[in-house]
């Protein structure tokens, strides 16, 4: 089992500089710790994420750790130029010295893709047109590559990534289609939302995974070479009141993030409950509901390990990515709140 850290870096009532100053602290204290990965989600126009050109946060977490595995979970592919996305990613490489691991998607907000003049109903077809024009920049010493959307004649490729042939791709999703193309194509998985949702996409990712026969990129620290993970929002504190003191507030905050261009763009209640519906994002999510759902999980160290313990065996996954940072949370709170995680819920889990 290993554990791995999620992050928006939402915008937060602070400096944003300060924000970076003291996410990068965190991120120190979670190598050190022993947590095996650190992704950061790219997201546009929003209060979610301050950091929405994942390339450049990246090249600082890259100088500020040593160990930790580090990507996006995702690149926005249709947004990109696959060429210099493919650049960006050999430099990140060699940053980390061979620690960078690929998220990609096609972006799950129609209003970030549209502003950005992405027809979000298209941005599927050009999600995949661009992944396979990516893995062909990144394999090539040059690239010719032609596609109803990109079109690259004898372009010299002289940077490569330190991984050979490059760096593993990861794909993350909330439906059915999404989990079944990561499985066909034999990335590396991970899901969120409430745990029966989550558990029938990993299924469809297992079972797709299962009729190709093997991953695409193995990796030796996951059981069958794999990496099956799921994402929660993790609190931990010395009482189960500090906890619930310390998350439900900054929960609100974040889903408040979560939710906002959906609010400010429907036209309606009923808009924007529909659009919630159909993005997989609950519009009234409570405190009782996220903890009573899975997707948020608070208490003490031993609350935390019997939760983590149920979802690991009601979802058969070798990787969990917490969430302990977001929306206003004090940067003290959450340093103890990983201090407590990694001391004593880690060592205990680590064996599933």
């Amino acid at each position: 089992m290993k554990f791995g850290i999620f992050d928006h870096v939402e915008l937060a009532n602070r400096p944003i500089a300060t924000t970076f100053k003291e996410r990068l602290r965190f991120l120190q204290a979670a190598d050190d710790a022993g947590f095996w990965g650190y992704h950061v989600a790219e997201h546009h126009a929003s209060p979610l994420n301050t950091v929405p050109v994942p390339g450049a946060w990246l090249g600082a977490v890259a100088q500020a750790t040593k160990n930790i595995h580090f990507g996006p979970l995702v690149y926005l592919l249709p947004l990109y130029s696959p060429l210099r996305l493919a650049e960006e990613i050999a430099i990140l490489d060699h940053l980390g010295e061979g620690r960078l691991e690929v998220g990609v998607g096609r972006g799950v907000s129609p209003f970030e893709m549209g502003f950005h003049n992405i027809d979000h109903d298209k941005s599927r077809d050009i999600f995949m047109e661009a992944y396979d024009c990516l893995v062909k920049a990144l394999s090539s010493d040059t690239l010719n590559f032609k596609s109803a959307r990109y079109d690259y004649r004898n372009v010299p490729v002289p940077l490569h990534p330190l991984q050979k042939p490059y760096p593993a791709f990861w794909y993350a999703s909330s439906n059915t289609t999404g989990a079944a193309w990561a499985g066909e194509q034999g990335l590396h998985f991970v899901s969120n939302g409430p745990t029966p949702r989550a558990k029938v996409n990993i299924d469809a990712f297992r079972e797709a995974l299962a009729k190709r026969g093997a991953p695409a990129h193995p990796k030796a620290d996951f059981k069958g070479g794999v990496a099956i993970g799921v994402s929660r929002q993790i609190v931990v504190a010395d009482t189960g009141a500090e906890a619930r003191r310390i998350a439900e507030p900054n929960a609100k905050l974040h889903h408040h993030n979560l939710t906002w261009l959906i609010q400010r763009n429907a036209q309606s209640g009923d808009q924007a409950s529909n659009l919630g519906a159909r993005l997989n994002i609950p519009l009234a999510a409570s405190y009782e509901d996220a903890l009573k759902d899975g997707t948020l999980i608070a208490g003490t160290p031993d609350q935390v390990r019997v939760e983590i313990e149920r979802q690991v065996e009601a979802l058969g996954i070798n990787y969990l990515i917490a969430y302990p940072y977001f929306g206003n949370m004090e940067f003290g709170e959450a340093m103890n709140s990983l201090r407590l995680f990694s001391t004593e819920v880690m060592p205990k889990l680590q064996g599933l």
